[in-house]
């Protein structure tokens, strides 16, 4: 067998969805089993199940439908809802449910999580091990938006705000290649069943390879890399953050059910190779963005441009909002700094004074660094709430899509990308420009 045909077949059990199931079994995911019953006798059923535990555990509604099925006796105590998402696999692969039922302590119920985009929920599962769940939890909220909203400004405002800008571009460079790269090689996610699709956020999109895994790869380090020699700090506490940020992600996309064993390693493996191709630019490109007369033009046509042939690749899904979004706050981060660094609102530090030494923690430290995310992330916030209202309407308006149903409208590239464009845009502005002014007036930068 040549070497070819041994990579080849290593790379298809790698992709087999068994193993991805067999990882959630080990770590104490469990799917509820299917029944055939009727939805009158399996409410029903549901209703006798959950009276003796009417003093002891909150009700829940059974949830009834192709993605759930009936609740067996005493189940609904320890079921774990997943995270709801995209409208299912592209390829047409539909959320199911396991055929066997393994043993799970009684716990409290999840909470679900709704797509603004889609209805879609994640299967109830049996979970024995909810430290476990809640830690991959954590895992793969560090790739959601909740997350680098407040990373990243915690980085500019707060820590040092050239380290925070280049990890914006990489982070934008890494995840705009990751989402083309989904819609090129199309691969459909983990079949379900065998697996459990605890979250089901990201499921309309492709899955080769794993964003999350990529991000959780480029960030930590990157991190080290602009930090070390920048900042003084021994060089382990670097060496010990990658893998433990990286791996917890990267198990995190398995045990969710979203990712394949062979796409998270790609995932990794594609981000190496990002990073040390792009990397050495990157000084370059922020120092381009800061000072460069045509910067704001060159940077907002560029990432339009992207957006638009992003767009081009597949049919609608999640992902094709998310690479806009990427770029829309990629853009406004940069031209925000072009303005910032021209107004000399934020001057980074001299060469000289390399390496930079952590300041003492004093009380006033610490109550400046939390009015500055307090203040920052209630205007970055209320920008997003004006922007998303003033541009999906306008967006309809403009190319005569009918607006009533706002869901249907965002399928429309005409919508969704000006919107996520700009929205994203004003927020990264608002990330490098309005906030560190409003800093600078107040007194508090």
């Amino acid at each position: 067998m040549s070497l070819r045909q041994r990579l080849t077949q290593l790379a298809g059990r790698l992709q087999e969805p068994q193993k991805v199931a067999r990882f959630q079994r080990l770590c104490g995911v469990e799917a509820l089993p299917r029944r055939s019953a009727g939805p009158a006798a399996a409410q029903g059923e549901d209703e006798k199940a959950e009276a003796p535990l009417a003093r002891g555990v909150r009700r829940r509604e059974p949830q009834l439908g192709a993605s759930a099925g009936p609740q067996p006796p005493g189940g609904g105590r320890n079921q774990c809802p997943a995270k709801p998402g995209g409208r299912g696999a592209p390829n047409g692969v539909r959320n199911g449910l396991a055929s066997e039922l393994g043993p799970a302590s009684p716990r409290r119920v999840g909470a679900l999580r709704r797509n603004s985009l889609t209805d879609e929920e994640g299967e109830l599962a049996h979970v024995s091990n909810w430290p476990l769940y809640y830690l991959f939890c954590l895992g793969t909220e560090l790739g959601n938006e909740l997350f680098y909203i407040l990373f990243f400004p915690f980085w500019i405002w707060n820590l040092d705000a050239l380290v925070g800008r280049r990890l914006v571009v990489i982070w934008v460079l890494v995840m705009y290649l990751g989402q083309c790269t989904k819609d090129v090689i199309r691969w459909p996610r983990p079949a379900s069943p065998p697996v459990v699709k605890l979250e089901v956020f990201y499921n309309s999109e492709y899955s080769m390879p794993s964003t999350h895994a990529m991000s959780g790869t480029a960030i930590p380090i990157a991190m080290v890399l602009l930090t070390y020699g920048r900042w003084q700090y021994p060089l382990i506490y670097g060496l010990i953050l990658i893998p433990c940020w990286c791996s917890l992600v990267c198990l995190s996309r398995i045990y969710m059910g979203m990712h394949s064993i062979l796409d998270i390693i790609a995932g990794f493996l594609y981000t190496i190779l990002i990073l040390i191709i792009f990397y050495p630019f990157v000084d370059l490109i922020d120092n381009f963005n800061q000072t460069h007369k045509y910067a704001p033009l060159i940077i907002i046509g560029l990432h339009l441009a992207l957006g638009i042939f992003s767009f081009t690749l597949d049919t609608w899904s999640t992902s094709r909002g998310d690479t806009a979004e990427i770029l829309g706050s990629g853009a406004g981060i940069a031209c925000g700094s072009h303005v910032t660094y021209n107004m000399g609102l934020i001057l980074d530090p001299s060469l000289d004074i390399l390496p930079l030494a952590r300041p003492p923690i004093t009380m006033t430290l610490c109550g400046k660094a939390i009015l500055r995310i307090l203040i920052g992330m209630v205007f970055v916030l209320i920008v997003r709430d004006i922007m998303k209202k003033i541009t999906i309407p306008l967006a309809c308006k403009i190319f005569n899509i009918p607006c009533d149903d706002v869901r249907k409208a965002r399928q429309h590239m005409e919508v969704e990308l000006p919107y996520r464009y700009i929205t994203y845009g004003m927020v990264g502005f608002s990330i490098t420009f309005f906030v560190p002014y409003i800093f600078f007036f107040i007194g508090i930068s």
